[in-house]
């Protein structure tokens, strides 16, 4: 049996009949951030999707926690412990920062699962009363990792989290995302700014063209300066 919390397999599919992603193994162990890389239209986020139950042809196989989740759909995967946090649309705006803590579905004791996520997250307990639409970004990204947070997931999956944010502002995420590992939450990370998700990463995966070209250890990635310069950019 595998040690790992994740392991993706052979895992290939897309939209039609062409493949876009085209045999991708991947693993993540328990308490590792890995980062996944590469250029634009290298195939990150179909592998996202196809991870989450949201691409309509996929084969190989996906198994978390030693379960096979291949054959669930996208909300039986949530239950069975992902949480993914997606670059836009990831809070409900017209709601309260309350109201988007309670709404997640299959939170046991839904009052003291706040209060214990939100002690990471002081700044969100003084705007609980007011709408989303009144974060700053920095904020709402807050809350969304406090929603994916709700349910005590096993692994959570971020698309692009430092998106559209203020450069002041991502140190900030990805402190949040440094944090989660001691919270027993494992992480998985497409980020356009690869070296800076590099650097506080176990693992790194750099796809192109949707077939893996390098995996291994974050900082060996990083000290291959021609493989960084071709797949890494300059953030």
């Amino acid at each position: 049996m595998s040690a790992n919390l994740l392991d993706i397999r052979a895992l290939r599919g897309g939209y039609s009949e062409v493949d876009i992603i085209q045999g991708i193994d991947l693993s993540v162990a328990p308490g590792q951030i890995v980062t996944i890389a590469g250029t634009n239209g290298a195939g990150k986020s179909t592998l996202v999707k196809a991870l989450l139950g949201l691409l309509p042809r996929v084969q190989g196989e996906i198994v978390l926690d030693g379960r096979s989740i291949t054959r669930l759909g996208a909300e039986d995967r949530f239950d069975a412990g992902l949480a993914y946090v997606p670059q836009v649309a990831n809070v409900f705006a017209s709601l309260t920062v309350r109201e988007n803590l309670q709404v997640v579905r299959g939170v046991p004791h839904l009052k003291r699962r706040m209060d214990e996520v939100l002690a990471d997250f002081p700044a969100l307990v003084e705007r609980l009363a007011q709408p989303a639409s009144n974060l700053s970004g920095g904020e709402r990204q807050q809350l969304a990792f406090a929603r994916a947070l709700m349910p005590s997931p096993r692994i959570m999956v971020l698309d692009e989290p430092t998106a559209a944010l203020a450069p002041s502002l991502v140190g900030k995420v990805f402190d949040m995302v440094q944090k989660l590992p001691a919270a027993g939450v494992a992480v998985l990370m497409v980020e356009q700014r690869a070296r800076q998700a590099l650097q506080i990463s176990l693992q790194g995966y750099i796809l192109d063209q949707g077939r893996c070209v390098l995996a291994g250890p974050a900082h060996e990635l990083l000290g291959d300066e021609r493989m960084a310069q071709l797949y890494l950019g300059s953030h």
